[in-house]
């Protein structure tokens, strides 16, 4: 007979209650997941089953809800058909009407989504230039005061460009170039509110830069006068009377009959000067690119 000491004989007293507790966890087990399951109380969970609705039904209920007004449930609906029926035919199809519904109804970040995912997939569309220019008017109307950040106008300009360059014989070039005009405007008119602000503060150095971009980008917009009259009165601040000069014989070329010449003339007449364009300045090679100056 054999005697079992130490650690073997510790094992041999532990072996059979610890096999009564394996056995007996299964059971327990089964009694703490059953009351965890919300669905094995009073019925058996039953999946619901949704059934699939062709993409033509989806096509046609989108363009029921576009004619009901109904932008939001049709962008929706057409995003569903986008998502059930992937890169097919009718999910061509439902993005540029997404696109579109999401436009009608002014949601325009989603219309920038949905119309630049249009383009990525579909560049060589016929559609491709309308949801290019859908995504132009999406940011063209959010553009904000010149006294606000000018982001959105920056990219509704090189949106609109996009329209110009890439399709110029479709028929939304014209008005994106009417509208290309307007942003150039709006973001001079920003560089003049922002100049005019360092004007005042006699920042003189601030105010030129600002003004600089006006007549170096935007040298056909609404702000061209004010600009080289602004000129006029910072240069001749600093006393750097050719530029003064300079800016104000443009101006007069110009625009002789514009009041900002008058008070550039008055300004330097006060002075003892005279308007004079130097053909060495910046502003006069700046203007002459454009054929002004």
């Amino acid at each position: 007979m054999f005697f079992r000491t130490g650690r073997s004989a510790q094992r041999s007293r532990y072996a059979a209650p610890l096999t009564a507790l394996v056995l007996a966890l299964p059971l327990a087990a089964c009694d703490t997941v059953s009351s965890l399951n919300p669905f094995a109380k009073d019925e058996a969970y039953k999946p619901e089953i949704v059934p699939t609705v062709a993409a033509e039904v989806l096509y046609n209920q989108g363009l029921a809800l576009v004619e009901k007004n109904d932008f939001d449930g049709a962008a929706k609906k057409f995003a569903d058909l986008d998502r059930q029926y992937p890169f097919s035919s009718w999910s061509k199809r439902a993005l540029i009407m997404q696109t579109y519904a999401n436009y009608t109804g002014r949601n325009y970040d989603e219309t920038i989504t949905a119309g630049k995912r249009y383009l990525g997939l579909y560049p060589a569309s016929d559609d491709a230039a309308y949801a290019a220019y859908m995504v132009a008017n999406a940011y063209y109307n959010q553009i904000p005061d010149i006294t606000r950040d000018q982001e959105r106008s920056e990219k509704a300009l090189l949106a609109m460009r996009e329209v110009v360059e890439r399709w110029p014989k479709s028929e939304y070039a014209p008005d994106a170039k009417f509208k290309l005009q307007v942003i150039r405007d709006q973001l001079a008119g920003r560089e003049m509110e922002v100049g005019r602000f360092y004007l005042k503060k006699r920042n003189y150095t601030a105010a030129i830069n600002r003004f600089r971009v006006v007549i170096a980008n935007y040298q056909t917009t609404n702000q061209i006068e004010e600009a080289l009259a602004r000129l006029t009165e910072a240069y001749l601040a600093l006393g750097i009377v050719n530029e003064a000069q300079t800016a104000a014989a443009v101006l007069g070329h110009n625009f002789p009959d514009s009041q900002w010449y008058k008070d550039s003339y008055k300004l330097l007449q006060s002075r003892g000067m005279e308007p004079r364009e130097s053909s060495d300045s910046w502003i006069s090679k700046a203007m002459k690119s454009v054929g002004l100056g």
